[in-house]
């Protein structure tokens, strides 16, 4: 005799979640966008290891002051954000990486699909925690790299190796990571 009690609503609402999830990407995955496929599989690499990130914080640190400043609390929070994301959200979430049909219909806009589980995405966390922990000591810089944070997460899903939701996870953590930083950089500062 089979159980036909409802499931409680907290696990249809990961079912919900895990569909939407899948639906979004599978979505992304059959959308020609010729124009920006190369774009975003360049800029997805430029954000391997935070390289892009790294860059912007050297540029800022060249021009001292509240810049240099600034450029080390993002650097400090994407440290957080990678360890995090990296030792602690993948070793304990283990989700596979989206598949990949053989038959793809734009093999040209991925990128080599990490060995790492997908969730959380660490390219995400580390951008978005960069710039959440450059902007509020250089309110300039806040809307730029909050753009290119978005940028760079979005590419995740549109080359093909994370998930909306990995995104979203990676976000999320970056802007705590980044949180994290500021709040103890304060107290310290105080």
């Amino acid at each position: 005799m089979s159980d036909r009690r409802p499931k409680p609503s907290a696990l249809r609402l990961v079912g919900d979640l895990a569909t939407l999830d899948q639906a979004l990407y599978e979505a992304v995955t059959v959308t020609r966008t010729p124009t920006l496929d190369t774009a975003l599989r360049r800029l997805s690499a430029a954000a391997d290891h935070s390289k892009l990130s790294f860059a912007v914080a050297a540029g800022l640190a060249l021009c001292g002051g509240r810049s240099r400043r600034a450029a080390a609390l993002g650097v400090a929070a994407i440290g957080v954000a990678s360890a995090s994301a990296n030792i602690l959200g993948k070793k304990l979430v283990r989700r596979p990486r989206p598949h990949r049909a053989v038959d793809s219909p734009f093999p040209g806009r991925h990128v080599p699909m990490p060995d790492s589980a997908s969730f959380p995405s660490g390219h995400t966390a580390s951008a978005v925690a960069f710039a959440a922990a450059v902007g509020p000591a250089l309110p300039a810089a806040a809307v730029p790299l909050g753009l290119l944070a978005c940028a760079v997460g979005y590419s995740r899903v549109h080359t093909g190796v994370h998930y909306p939701g990995d995104v979203v996870a990676g976000a999320l953590l970056g802007t705590g990571s980044a949180a994290l930083v500021l709040a103890a950089v304060s107290r310290y500062d105080g």
